[in-house]
């Protein structure tokens, strides 16, 4: 029997349900919020996550290569795929990490120093709960006035997800003094672990 819990998560509580510890489970969400490189690390440091890959989504597998992407043509927006245990943490936390850390939900077709529909912010959802979940975080972020500026976030259902060349996965990890990685990228980690010490993995 799956016992529910709460959990406090950056000043909100959140209903997780914990599952038997003998069977692990795994679910899929896919995000998108500017360049995949930062995004990719902030997941790969959240407790409970099992896999993360970089790659595309919102286009065709035809476009779905980084050299078409960067064109800024394709309708493809980089993404990454996480793949988590929803008994060690819940879809409403990773949501919250990406809203609060990995990306800003404010801005339209950018991210940092990175324009193009490609750097949208986005959730492509893989169930009814995922869209649902969603939806309410957006309503609960504005109802906290989170923001100065309105949240841009498309919410889509995910069609298709494209990993990304071997060369851009696990960016930060195999770049971490490169100076895009240094303005950008390493701060959400910091953040990540000062706002959420209670799902950060080092």
């Amino acid at each position: 029997m799956k016992a529910t819990r709460l959990a406090l998560l950056g000043g909100m509580w959140i209903a997780a349900t914990a599952a038997p510890a003998r069977a692990q489970s795994r679910e899929t969400a896919v995000f998108a919020g500017g360049c995949f490189w930062g995004v990719d690390a902030v997941f790969r440091h959240v407790h409970g996550v099992l896999r993360v890959v970089s790659g595309y989504a919102g286009g065709s597998a035809a476009t779905a290569r980084y050299e078409l992407v960067s064109t800024d043509t394709t309708g493809h927006a980089e993404s990454v795929e996480v793949t988590f245990d929803p008994s060690q943490v819940a879809y409403e936390a990773l949501l919250r990490v990406f809203f609060s850390v990995a990306h800003d939900p404010t801005q339209r077709n950018r991210q940092g120093p990175d324009e193009g529909t490609q750097y949208r912010s986005v959730i492509f959802y893989t169930t009814p709960a995922q869209h649902r979940a969603a939806l309410a975080m957006i309503v609960s972020l504005k109802g906290e006035r989170a923001y100065a500026g309105p949240i841009v976030t498309e919410v889509v259902p995910l069609e298709h997800f494209y990993p990304a060349e071997a060369y851009h996965q696990n960016y930060l990890a195999r770049h971490p003094t490169q100076p895009y990685i240094v303005y950008n990228d390493l701060p959400k980690l910091q953040q990540l672990e000062q706002r959420f010490p209670e799902l950060y993995r080092p």
